[in-house]
């Protein structure tokens, strides 16, 4: 079951509403960081002022340019570490595209799905970024501990949250928020092996950046499946 589903993704990803989603998640990651970028080093210039007093040596005139310039490996290293989560978190918003998108293609026969507000989109894609920069970051600090074990730890940590958050979504407009819940509970270990077939790839540069819309697509046939449904083609 999770085999076929995740081939029937990979077919279709050529798809032109899959690759709308994927430019404009990443187009809002990259325009986030480099938002971060700024605020941060207009927020340490404000705060540092044009000269610092220091003892001992007295006024200097470059402490605001050298954490301005130090910054830049720091967010580096930050979008190494962050940029699956957040454009994973981002690209979130919409995907309700690519599952509107798979069910257009391989489940004709349905009837129109239950459109998540704005509102509700938002929050869920608040919620889901929270949720993923906090525990991979908490991570780095098991990966430190238990070093032999980090890819383990990587895959069930970040499989577990993509598969609950993928399967939230492909229910969820079918069958309503609550009983979304319900089924992801009854299919707690499809979900979460599922997931770590999609945190797998997390790891090789480019590749992982086309999770989100794999995993939309990938859980979405998952639950039709899991429903005992099966695609026309």
């Amino acid at each position: 079951m999770i085999p076929a589903s995740f081939l029937a993704a990979i077919g279709q990803i050529g798809d032109p509403r899959f690759r709308s989603v994927l430019l404009k998640g990443l187009g809002l990651t990259i325009g986030l960081f480099v938002l971060i970028y700024f605020v941060f080093v207009t927020v340490v210039g404000w705060l540092v002022g044009d000269t610092v007093s220091l003892p001992w040596i007295g006024e200097v005139t470059w402490v605001d340019t050298a954490i301005s310039w130090g910054a830049v490996p720091l967010m580096m290293l930050l979008s190494v570490v962050l940029m699956v989560p957040v454009a994973s978190a981002i690209t979130s918003f919409f995907l309700d595209d690519v599952a509107q998108a798979v069910e257009d293609r391989h489940y004709p026969s349905l009837g129109p799905a239950y459109e998540v507000s704005w509102g509700e989109a938002l929050r869920d894609t608040l919620s889901f970024l929270g949720v993923m920069i906090a525990a991979n970051l908490v991570a780095l600090v098991l990966y430190i501990f238990f070093a032999p074990f980090a890819p383990f730890i990587f895959w069930g940590l970040n499989g577990f949250l993509l598969g609950r958050e993928y399967f939230t979504l492909a229910a969820m407009r079918r069958v309503g928020r609550e009983q979304a819940t319900v089924l992801r509970r009854r299919h707690l270990v499809t979900i979460w092996i599922a997931g770590v077939l999609m945190a797998l790839p997390l790891s090789v540069p480019l590749v992982n950046l086309l999770i989100p819309i794999l995993g939309a697509a990938t859980f979405t046939h998952l639950y039709h499946r899991l429903q005992g449904e099966r695609p026309a083609g």
